[in-house]
């Protein structure tokens, strides 16, 4: 168990996401299936053994909502790798308390799908509902936690997106 005075010495998991848009430049937004505040959040989720950070965030993007690699054109990534903390009421619960938060390399892409190839409704279920949004909205959407994350993606894809 952490204290939080303590420095907390466990590692980030590696991570990864996908900020995608659709033909206005709004970005796609599901609530999760197992908050019951106001949770919005793009697709992310960890990297498997073997996998590419691109890989595994195109891998995400299919298993939560149902899009295809093919509805997907990759635009940009980030830079550098993100990180976040999880808040210290959740570092013991979440991932087993293996990780102290996570460590996410994000990718902006292009739906060239239409609204009925997305499908939340999938094998396992992350999003009870989804929404487009502007893109300037995202850090408004997201828990408080990862909010700095949303901003930092946000600035670094802003010059790319007219939302």
């Amino acid at each position: 168990m952490s204290h939080p005075q303590e420095a907390d010495t466990r590692p980030y998991r590696e991570g990864v996401g996908i900020a995608l848009l659709n033909r206005d430049d709004e970005v796609f937004v599901g609530q999760r299936i197992d908050q019951t505040a106001e949770a919005w959040q793009m697709p992310q989720g960890g990297i498997d053994p073997g996998e590419d950070p691109l890989q595994a965030a195109l891998r995400e993007m299919e298993e939560e909502i149902g899009v295809p690699r093919a509805l997907a054109e990759v635009i940009a990534e980030t830079r550098d790798w993100l990180t976040y903390d999880l808040p210290p009421e959740l570092r013991d619960v979440v991932w087993k308390g293996r990780y102290r938060g996570q460590r996410q390399k994000w990718y902006l892409a292009r739906f060239l799908g239409r609204d009925s190839d997305i499908n939340i409704r999938t094998a396992h279920p992350e999003f009870k509902e989804w929404r487009w949004i502007p893109f300037r909205r995202l850090p408004d959407m997201i828990v408080p936690f990862k909010r700095p994350i949303y901003e930092q993606i946000v600035a670094e894809f802003a010059d790319r997106v007219r939302s």
